[in-house]
């Protein structure tokens, strides 16, 4: 697999090439400078120290080994924590490194500040349904200002990792199925996170993971193996990655799962000939929790002393949690397995970063209390979260306008979810405290009148308990409306969240088919991590709007969609299936020799039980308004090698109301030497437009945007025949054609 490689990023390789060498900074070689001073000084075992991180127990993100860490501090032996924030703890561990050890080096203090610190914002596939890498880089530098006032500098986000597989529970962290779309919001969110300066106190280090492959889970099911071709990870999923290290990221992540039969973790086809001597990447490369390890359950080394040797060996500079690298490094380096120059190598790319970040000026920088306590939950915090979250939530249906609500209006509101804080923020809610928030009902009862909103809990999100149906459907007799609040438990998306089967658990559904007997409009509202099975409910709701988990200003954020406060604007990043058996499905998938349109209704790839559109296609959104399309115009129909064709749509809002709408624009390579997909997103653009206003809207596509891996592996373009499509979602488009001159 050595070969393969060796032109998929040459556009970029090259010009990454002319500027590092020509382009190092004064700064950086002062940096280098320091850090060779400082490794000058250190035993064996303090550089191995520095390649150690172990949780300090404040959060267990995973199974604890390791309990006596502080000693190691204090020997020189740790020189990274995880899971421990707020000022006055962070101080007291930074106090005994910098204090207490014989070199003084100060800790790198990590956490999963995945969609916000305190103030939670939607989940990262929430965020990304917004389609504004505006707002999604603002929610990730919020993220880090509030993290960095607790005294974290570093953060495990963000999750770049391309999904088509909703079963998987991490599906939640990242921003869906595109990797175009993905690249954007990866690249917004290392920006959002670092800023321009790390040594700036209100930024933090971004960590780019899973590296590499990890949406791709066999059955859906986390940790599971990967197994794909050369070309899809080339073409599909390493984009995102590439994406957030050209914007800086200077730490990545390697993932649980095994990539071409080697697990990522000691993977040196991975960590080392793609990473660095491809990508470029110059920082510093950690384990996920304890997977340096569990390469013995992989089968792939016989023992944890073999496991240290393999993960060293492939480019892996961190051991977290693990204590591999503590027990065995120094052992294969007297036994000559490895030379302490490659200890070196990966000391000097942690002390860089520690550098970078000032901690060596001023180990305490952050550990300002009076700093914590006027940037956690800031009022401009709260109301950035506030907007995200409306911008994220998706109008999946509005049969005869039910929506918005009138204020005044006499609604029964239905569901646990409803009533609950905690399922608001989600997985990976970080540092996020519920009890300081409130719940949807709270904020419908304060917009709309306590008199105006009449509760009934119903059923629980989860089991078969069904006595609560009556209260409910007695409770919606005396109603104008129903709001039914349905969905998952929080706990059931992110890691090891993986499901079997993607429908709304328990009977929640089973009380929606009883309220729809009593011929009242429905309103469903979403709360869930990952693409669902939606069939049935689709049927018995008016209207349905996806809220994903919205974050804590979630509550506020739904009343006022609802209400028509604010007229939603977000379009879904992945693919909402019909049924399960449709999984995986995804827009971008390629034509087979018997496609669906075939005339012959029986020797064609279809189901016998089931359509093969989905549900809800990727790109799709309603709003409270309607937006029409001109047909495409082109400034060209030959694109030469050295050019552009600039395509432009009018776009008019035909209904009533102001509102967004994200324009969306495909291509498709209609002959290549290797077979290519249906459509691929290649551009969008987010646009207002006030009621009866029309905006003209261009995308300009260059012969970069159609290379692809070839059938020989080299990268590049092919001349031919293409389709352009442009519209509000991937499938409901106007097409033109245009013509790639070599």
């Amino acid at each position: 697999m050595k070969n393969y490689l060796s032109s998929m990023v040459i556009f970029s390789f090259i010009f990454m090439s002319c500027n590092s060498a020509a382009q190092i900074s004064t700064a950086d070689k002062k940096i280098d400078a320091k850090v060779d001073s400082v490794l000058k000084l250190m035993t064996l075992d303090e550089k191995i120290g520095q390649m150690v991180l172990y949780t300090s127990g404040w959060d267990v993100t995973g199974p604890t080994l390791k309990s006596d860490y502080i000693d190691d501090i204090r020997n020189g032996k740790c020189g990274n924590i995880f899971n421990a924030h707020t000022v006055e703890y962070v101080r007291k561990l930074q106090k005994i490194a910098v204090e207490e050890s014989r070199l003084g080096i100060p800790l790198l203090f990590g956490y999963d500040v995945i969609h916000g610190h305190k103030t939670i914002f939607p989940i990262s596939l929430g965020e990304s349904a917004s389609w504004d890498l505006k707002a999604i880089e603002k929610s990730a530098r919020i993220a880090a200002t509030e993290a960095a006032a607790s005294g974290l500098n570093w953060t495990f986000a963000p999750m770049v990792d391309i999904s088509v597989e909703p079963r998987w529970g991490r599906v939640s962290e990242g921003a869906g199925e595109d990797p175009f779309l993905g690249s954007q919001i990866a690249a917004a969110r290392v920006r959002g996170f670092q800023g321009n300066n790390l040594a700036d106190t209100t930024t933090v280090l971004a960590c780019v993971k899973h590296f590499a492959a990890y949406g791709a889970p066999l059955a859906g099911r986390d940790y599971n193996t990967v197994d794909m071709s050369q070309r899809v990870f080339l073409d599909v999923y390493l984009p995102p990655y590439k994406s957030a290290i050209d914007a800086g990221a200077l730490s990545v992540m390697s993932s649980f799962n095994e990539f071409d039969g080697v697990p990522a973790t000691g993977n040196r086809y991975l960590l080392t000939e793609i990473l660095r001597n491809q990508l470029g990447f110059k920082g510093f490369v950690v384990s996920d929790y304890t997977s340096v390890n569990e390469m013995v359950h992989h089968g792939v080394v016989a023992n944890e002393e073999e496991a240290a040797l393999l993960a060293i060996k492939a480019g892996l500079d961190m051991d977290m949690q693990g204590e591999v690298y503590a027990k065995y490094l120094k052992k294969l380096i007297e036994k000559g397995l490895i030379d302490e120059k490659t200890i070196d190598q990966s000391v000097r790319r942690i002390l860089s970063v520690k550098f970078k970040l000032g901690l060596f000026d001023d180990p305490y920088r952050y550990c300002n209390e009076a700093r914590e306590k006027r940037t956690i939950y800031a009022p401009e915090h709260l109301e950035a979260a506030f907007d995200v979250a409306k911008r994220s939530m998706v109008l999946l249906k509005n049969e005869n306008n039910i929506l918005p609500l009138k204020k005044g209006e006499k609604i029964a509101v239905i569901g646990e979810l409803a009533n609950s804080k905690r399922d608001l923020l989600g997985s990976w809610k970080a540092a996020g405290d519920w009890n300081f928030i409130k719940s949807i009902l709270d904020e419908l009862k304060e917009y709309n009148g306590e008199k105006n909103v009449l509760y009934a809990e119903g059923c629980k999100k989860m089991g078969d308990d069904r006595t609560g149906f009556a209260q409910a459907m007695a409770t919606a007799r005396r109603a104008d409306k129903i709001v039914m609040v349905i969905g998952e438990d929080a706990e059931w998306t992110g890691e090891a969240a993986s499901r079997s089967n993607i429908n709304i658990p328990g009977v929640q559904t089973e009380l929606l088919e009883q309220l729809k007997t009593l011929n009242k409009p429905i309103v469903v509202v979403l709360m869930n991590g990952r693409p669902l099975v939606l069939a049935e409910e689709n049927k018995l709701a008016d209207a349905i709007l996806e809220a994903w988990f919205p974050g804590t200003m979630g509550g506020k954020a739904v009343t006022h969609v609802l209400f028509g406060e604010y007229n939603p604007s977000g379009k879904l990043t992945m693919t909402f299936p019909l049924n399960l058996g449709q999984v995986p499905i995804f827009y971008y998938e390629k034509n087979t020799g018997r496609p669906i349109y075939l005339g012959n209704d029986k020797y064609k790839s279809k189901y016998l039980d089931s359509p093969n559109d989905p549900l809800f296609p990727f790109g799709f959104g309603l709003s409270y308004t309607t937006f029409e399309y001109s047909d495409i115009t082109l400034s060209t129909n030959e694109l030469q090698q050295d050019g552009n064709i600039r395509a432009s749509v009018t776009v008019t809002n035909t209904g009533k109301r102001d509102g967004e709408e994200v324009v969306q624009c495909y291509v498709r390579d209609l002959v290549g030497s290797v077979t290519r997909p249906v459509k691929e997103l290649k551009g969008f653009e987010k646009i207002f437009l006030k009621a009866g206003e029309s905006k003209k809207v261009s995308f300009t596509i260059t012969p970069d945007l159609l290379s692809f891996h070839r059938q020989d592996m080299t990268y590049g373009t092919e001349p031919g025949d293409f389709k352009m499509f442009i519209g509000g979602n991937s499938r409901d488009v106007k097409e033109t054609s245009f013509k790639l001159i070599n």
